[in-house]
């Protein structure tokens, strides 16, 4: 039974996974804006082809998402004029550490794809066979910049860290008695980790918050005990819209927590960010933004609801199939040290996340378990079958 599961290949990790929308490396941040909000995924592949070439070269340089663009608008160089920001080449957005995308063929091996990962990788690129999808060609798009999924005559498809561990965890029998243990006693508890006081200001989490995307992560919101209130995560704030900026550098973490949580901002809310904005002699700075999220969408069929305001920022709807995806709340996923491995890794899955915070029994948090930890001990055990 070891020796099938060692034989299985990122394509059989692939199966059924959709093709990826991707993003011309020559967009501007307004088309990225665009792009990630008509998708179903969090995240858009951003590719560089130079079809000059007699090869026609295309190369995934990166990706982009909702967070990606919140923090760059939340540059105190962006605060006066957002919209002017937002024509900005969308390389601005791509992230300076090489290697989280990385493209692997479909018949590279599972301990590849996890050493990869290891290695710290994000995303792995992986062509989709063409004997195992219909071939047609791609929905057009109202924007130039937004590109078809076919690059060379082929499809791509996102794998992920999430992806390996259901992977792992469908075959949980093979690793026993490993995922009964406590993930205090295998070790994987990591002790240090990003924190923000809850009453501090939301803008000093900023920096917390770009690192925590690049460690798939988030960032704990505690009180003055270093009690767990709850997290500012990249999932979260994915389902906000760019108008979040603005409650980010106006508002207090705890405020923050309130204004995205799920169901979009209370209206008291959005009444506080427009006073201290004009405050700062900033209050065309919320207008500016609303206006572009409600100009955003790039197709009729995306474009919200009769039923739902367009005025009302820090909320906004995907396309229709996105109703199937759960909108994360502020309140953080927790567990103990003496938690299984199994229970936690069920955990994260459960609530798409890449991370659970370790809390003792006074709810003070004391760590967090990635699925990079868990994958670490996977791998260990892996290296045992070979």
């Amino acid at each position: 039974m070891a020796v099938r599961f060692l034989a299985y290949e990122v394509a059989d990790l692939c199966l059924g996974k959709p093709p990826l929308r991707s993003l011309s490396a020559s967009a501007t941040v307004a088309d990225a804006l665009a792009a990630v909000k008509s998708s179903d995924e969090n995240c858009i592949s951003v590719w560089s082809c130079d079809h000059k070439r007699i090869n026609r070269e295309c190369v995934c340089v990166g990706k982009v998402c909702m967070v990606d663009i919140i923090c760059y608008l939340c540059r105190e160089e962006h605060l006066g004029s957002p919209a002017l920001a937002l024509k900005a080449p969308v390389s601005v957005l791509l992230s300076k550490f090489k290697g989280l995308v990385r493209r692997v063929d479909p018949s590279s091996s599972l301990l590849e794809a996890i050493d990869l990962i290891l290695q710290g990788a994000q995303n792995l690129v992986v062509p989709i066979k063409s004997n195992s999808r219909r071939k047609q060609l791609p929905k057009a798009s109202s924007s130039p910049s937004i590109t078809p999924t076919f690059h060379n005559g082929q499809e791509f498809c996102w794998l992920t860290q999430e992806d390996v561990i259901r992977f792992l965890l469908s075959s949980i029998g093979l690793f026993s008695p490993i995922p009964t243990l406590s993930i205090d006693t295998l070790g994987i508890i990591t002790h240090k980790f990003m924190v923000v006081g809850y009453d501090s200001p939301a803008s000093s989490a900023i920096p917390a918050i770009s690192l925590s995307l690049l460690d798939q992560t988030s960032v704990a919101v505690v009180d003055e005990r270093g009690v767990l209130i709850g997290e500012i995560s990249p999932s979260t704030l994915a389902s906000c819209d760019e108008t979040v900026a603005a409650a980010i550098m106006t508002l207090s973490t705890g405020e923050l927590l309130a204004y995205i949580d799920c169901g979009g901002p209370p209206e008291e809310i959005i009444r506080v960010v427009e006073e201290r904005l004009k405050e700062k002699n900033l209050e065309s700075v919320l207008e500016e933004l609303v206006n572009n999220s409600g100009n955003s969408s790039s197709s009729d069929e995306e474009l919200p609801s009769p039923t739902t305001p367009l005025s009302r920022p820090g909320w906004y709807s995907r396309s229709s199939s996105y109703s199937s995806r759960m909108v994360r709340r502020a309140e953080a996923i927790v567990c103990h040290p003496w938690s299984s491995l199994v229970a936690v890794m069920i955990q994260a899955i459960a609530h798409r996340v890449n991370y659970v915070w370790v809390i003792e029994d006074d709810t003070t948090v004391v760590g967090i378990v990635t699925f990079a930890n868990m994958l670490e001990v996977f791998r260990e055990n892996l290296e045992s079958m070979i």
